[in-house]
């Protein structure tokens, strides 16, 4: 069995998340934006569209669209001399002004309470489709001042209804598309996350059929999708479907990429999300090249000593850590800090020194890390958790110089300081047990590692977005039962961490196989031999996908298989698999001669049991698919 480095299987929340975004608070302070209430035909948009922008600010919507009320229909240059004495006006033309004035007052409204306010006096005289608008546009302020989801999703449900009314089956409404937006956005508020996906994917449905109808550029309804897919990736991230928020993220970004100025500056941070969105599925390569271009765009547009490249630089350091390179990582790190320290930045100076010496950890530069974080514990809080986060990187120094007593003691002080901040900041400390039991696990203290990460697993069970690290804590929990021996025990958390992991990363993910290979040694354990080539095929197909046939986990599959048909006596499948993983061995040159060796070995021990031993056992098919852990075995 292998166990998978520590980084694959405990996400690293080290670099700053993307803010949630809400997309109506980007235009509901100018309700022209909006088509006007009494407009007859509001199926398409063609008519209220605008022209792309060549500057950042083409993300707003125009101040030039048709206002509130301003119809043929109802077109108040019509109406009689407003300084007639009133007795003088017909009551056609009193009714005008009665809502001419109500209009102006709801427009004119600065807060949503004179807005609805100024809304239960129309709902007398306006119709209903006016009427559907107004609660639509009353929801988006309520959006905008940024309170009370339930008051918004009243009165979005309220717009909703009367647009399906109206709608006569032909689902071609913007303002609809617009209102299922804010509806989404805000059972998103209220973590219905399901219900928010319901009104979203609806809301997308429709925005696809209006871009085909419409004739222009179709700008309107791109910022409207572009809303609609950034709620999307926040909705599927809560609900731990990372992978496939990864495609609407996508999506989002070409539509940034066709509506904004190649260089400008918030293209450049769009890119840097990108790259944080793979760093958080722990896809490293793929987060590289986004995160390179926003860097070349913010030093074009702000300098390379701007703030927002020295966050790029923080961002770049930490994929570089994941890819291993570990000199290239603390290059950018260094970068980062002479510009955070010009500009007076402290906490995030204070971040990237505690970044530092973890890089120079893995450098093996243990005594430079140690005298950083004597600097810079000095710079914390007695009771901060940067203090605590000081003392745990600390202590994976002082393991590696295996100074274990002097480890303990600052393990302990983190823990200590942690120990408090557990209802306040619950992610952040369970983030830092799990680090904390890595370090333990370094000292062979197994079960204060299994403890604290079971405490950590509590802790996140209760926050529904992080899903994906109550799968690693899972799948770290299985694999030290197993390693100390606790096997039937372990079974029941790889099998959980297989499962949260495909649904927060996707099948194919190598950390879902490096689980599998372990729940694989599991079954062989416990002398469940099919069971256990059921669960290495999956991590050899895993494998091969993600790090490709040649990599040398790949090849330890192979081994794997070959265990696994060995102990049901399939010994051709288990002679074949066995000379695949030679034939890899091989590939790897002089640098792989011990492993070699070691498979030729087994391989002519195979060979050995398959001519003197019965013929081959009949086997089950092995399938590639997903696994039951019920399944039989053989």
């Amino acid at each position: 069995m292998r166990r998978a480095p520590s980084r694959l299987l405990q996400i690293q929340k080290s670099y700053k998340k993307s803010s949630i975004f809400i997309f109506p608070k980007y235009f509901t302070a100018q309700f022209s934006s909006l088509p006007s209430i009494n407009q007859q035909d509001y199926k398409t948009s063609s008519n209220t569209h605008l022209k792309s922008c060549n500057k950042t600010q083409s993300l707003l919507f125009s101040r030039n669209l048709p206002h509130f009320l301003e119809t043929p229909s109802h077109n108040f240059n019509t109406m009689a001399d407003p300084q007639k004495p009133s007795s003088q006006l017909s009551s056609r033309q009193r009714k005008l002004n009665e809502r001419s004035k109500l209009f102006e007052e709801f427009e004119a409204a600065k807060t949503s309470d004179d807005m609805i306010k100024a809304f239960e006096q129309m709902e007398a005289i306006f119709d209903k489709n006016e009427l559907g608008l107004a609660c639509l546009k009353i929801g988006l302020k309520l959006d905008e001042e940024g309170e009370y989801p339930e008051k918004i999703i009243d009165y979005a449900n309220r717009a909703l209804k009367i647009f399906d009314e109206n709608d006569n089956g032909n689902d071609l409404s913007l303002p609809l598309a617009m209102n299922l937006q804010l509806l989404g956005s805000a059972c998103y508020s209220l973590s219905k996350f399901n219900e928010s996906l319901g009104y979203l994917n609806r809301a997308n449905r429709i925005l696809g059929k209006l871009e085909e109808v419409t004739s222009d550029d179709g700008f309107q309804i791109k910022h409207v999708l572009h809303a609609v897919h950034l709620n999307l990736a926040n909705t599927k991230n809560a609900l731990g479907r990372r992978e496939d928020a990864i495609g609407n993220l996508k999506k989002c970004l070409e539509i940034k990429e066709m509506t904004l100025e190649k260089d400008s500056r918030e293209l450049g941070n769009a890119y840097r999300d990108m790259a944080e969105a793979y760093v958080a599925l722990l896809s490293f390569q793929d987060a590289l090249p986004y995160c390179s271009k926003a860097m070349e765009i913010h030093k074009v547009q702000l300098g390379s000593n701007s703030v927002e490249v020295a966050h790029d630089r923080r961002l770049l350091g930490v994929i570089y850590t994941g890819l291993e390179k570990h000199q290239m990582a603390l290059e950018q790190n260094q970068l980062s800090q002479k510009v955070l320290k010009n500009w007076g930045l402290s906490a995030d100076l204070l971040r990237a020194e505690i970044d530092a010496a973890n890089m120079q950890i893995a450098l093996g530069k243990f005594d430079e890390a140690i005298n950083t974080l004597k600097s810079v514990v000095l710079q914390t809080d007695k009771e901060s958790e940067d203090r605590a986060m000081i003392f745990v990187s600390m202590a994976k120094a002082l393991c590696n110089q295996d100074k274990f007593v002097e480890a303990k003691r600052c393990l302990q002080m983190a823990c200590g300081i942690l120990s408090k901040k557990e209802k306040l900041s619950p992610l952040e400390v369970s983030e830092a047990y799990m680090e904390i039991s890595m370090q333990y696990e370094t000292m062979n203290e197994f079960e204060t590692a299994i403890s604290l990460l079971k405490k950590a697993q509590n802790m996140l069970e209760k926050i529904p977005e992080e899903q994906h690290s109550v799968g690693s804590a899972s799948a770290r929990i299985g694999w030290l039962l197993l390693l100390t021996g606790k096997v039937q025990e372990s079974i029941p958390y790889l099998e959980d961490a297989t499962e949260r992991l495909k649904e927060n990363f996707g099948s194919k993910h190598f950390g879902v196989g490096y689980v599998y290979n372990n729940l694989g040694a599991a079954y062989l354990e416990l002398d469940r031999p099919q069971s256990a080539a059921q669960v290495f095929a999956l991590a050899k197909d895993i494998m091969d996908t993600s790090l490709g046939p040649h990599h040398v986990d790949s090849i330890e599959a192979c081994q794997n298989l070959s265990k696994a048909y060995s102990a049901m006596g399939s010994y051709v499948l288990a002679i074949n698999f066995q000379e695949k993983a030679i034939e890899g061995w091989r590939g790897h040159g002089p640098s792989a001669n011990d492993e070699l060796k070691e498979a030729q070995r087994v391989l002519v021990e195979l060979k050995v049991k398959a001519s003197c031993g019965p013929q081959d056992k009949k086997v089950l098919p092995v399938h590639h698919g997903r696994r039951r852990s019920s399944q039989a075995d053989e």
